[in-house]
């Protein structure tokens, strides 16, 4: 009993000691962004094997690019711990209403369509940066301060009031019409408001919602030709009506069960090297993994999600104010969605939707969002004390 009684004053007193120390590095996630950190390099290598052969003389352009790309992530995660994040819970407002200026700004002249999406804009150097992609932190941001503002007070007002305001920037989006991010900002809205005390009525009316939306996407003729048929081809492959979508998916599932235990090795990949999978170096990028790393490359790489998702976990459970905790849930919801979504849809278990892998398919907006919004939890878990 004596033993019992000394170990839980000494946890107390560590945990005393830790709130007077004014030092927020020292309670900084380690682990949490190392495991980001191994994932982004295990990406710049599967970057190299799926596009050393598409320019040639240069098998290290997109490397170079991903890596640029990455260094910046890395820059904008330092940036958002640098600032206590509670001081954004403070310009919520502004972050909400900076999400909406550049969704317009991109739906003008001023921004460029590609691949039938009007959803970039033009940087010097050949770069492109997404708004929507930064739009998922906005989010989390604006969602995160409301919700906190009326803790305990989500009455029917409010609820309206918070579907308002996540409406107009997944309205905007889906002008673009870009549908993968309209679910991711949907996953990040419901995560938050599970949280934040949604009840089952709540939510189910927020379901209704849901599928009336996108009632009203598909009639309306807002989604393109080719999105509606990835659906359908989901739902009945043997439908025949995208022979491309059925493709992409039968390729991306041969590739994998091509690794086996081990893989075929890394560059060594018959479907990856022969260009079999279309986009393999953005939204399939999964599937190089599993035909060159084989299925042990496959479950380190799992782990690593793993061990990404239950550190964000941990820290919105440790947080000491509920900001903080949403803060966290919101990009829970975020990763852990897109993780799902784009891993399901390599394995033939989720519809194609065009959904990036976290911190590992090609793309400089999407890779430098998610490091700014895993500076987001870094900076709750070491302040958490201060």
């Amino acid at each position: 009993m004596a033993s019992v009684t000394r170990t839980g004053v000494g946890r107390r007193t560590r945990e005393r000691r830790a709130r007077l120390d004014p030092t927020p590095l020292r309670h900084f996630d380690f682990l949490l962004v190392g495991a980001v950190l191994a994932i982004g390099v295990i990406g710049l290598v599967m970057v190299w094997s799926t596009t050393k052969h598409r320019v040639p003389g240069d098998e290290f352009y997109y490397v170079k690019r991903q890596g640029l790309f990455l260094g910046i992530g890395v820059v904008a995660m330092a940036g958002v711990l640098a600032i206590d994040y509670r001081r954004l819970r403070d310009h919520a407002l502004f972050a909400y209403l900076a999400t909406i200026a550049l969704l317009v700004a991109v739906l003008a002249p001023v921004g460029s369509n590609i691949k039938g999406h009007q959803a970039w804009f033009q940087l010097p150097g050949g770069f492109t940066l997404q708004p929507s992609e930064l739009a998922k932190f906005g989010l989390i941001v604006a969602l995160a301060g409301y919700c906190n503002q009326y803790r305990g007070e989500l009455d029917a007002w409010r609820l309206t009031t918070i579907f308002a305001f996540a409406a107009v920037p997944i309205g905007l989006v889906m002008l673009q019409p870009d549908l993968g991010t309209v679910l991711v900002l949907t996953a990040i809205m419901v995560g938050l408001l599970a949280v934040a005390g949604l009840t089952a009525r709540q939510l189910f009316v927020l379901v209704l919602l849901a599928v009336t939306g996108v009632y009203a996407a598909v009639t309306l003729g807002v989604l393109k030709e080719y999105q509606i048929e990835r659906f359908q081809t989901f739902i009945d492959p043997e439908s025949g009506t995208s022979q491309g979508s059925a493709y992409n998916q039968e390729q991306s599932k041969q590739a994998i069960a091509h690794g086996r235990l081990t893989g075929e090795g890394l560059g060594q990949g018959s479907q990856t090297q022969g260009g079999f999978v279309p986009e393999q170096h953005t939204d399939f990028i999964f599937t190089s993994v599993g035909e060159e790393l084989g299925f042990i490359g496959a479950v380190v790489l799992l782990a690593l999600f793993a061990i990404v998702m239950w550190r964000t976990w941990r820290t919105a459970r440790l947080s000491r104010d509920f900001f903080g905790t949403l803060v966290c849930t919101g990009v829970l919801a975020m990763l852990a969605f897109q993780t799902f979504e784009n891993i399901g849809m390599t394995l033939g278990i989720m519809p194609i939707a065009g959904i990036t892998l976290p911190f590992m398919s090609y793309g400089g907006s999407s890779l430098i969002t998610t490091f700014a919004c895993i500076g987001l939890v870094a900076n709750v878990s070491m302040r958490r004390f201060s």
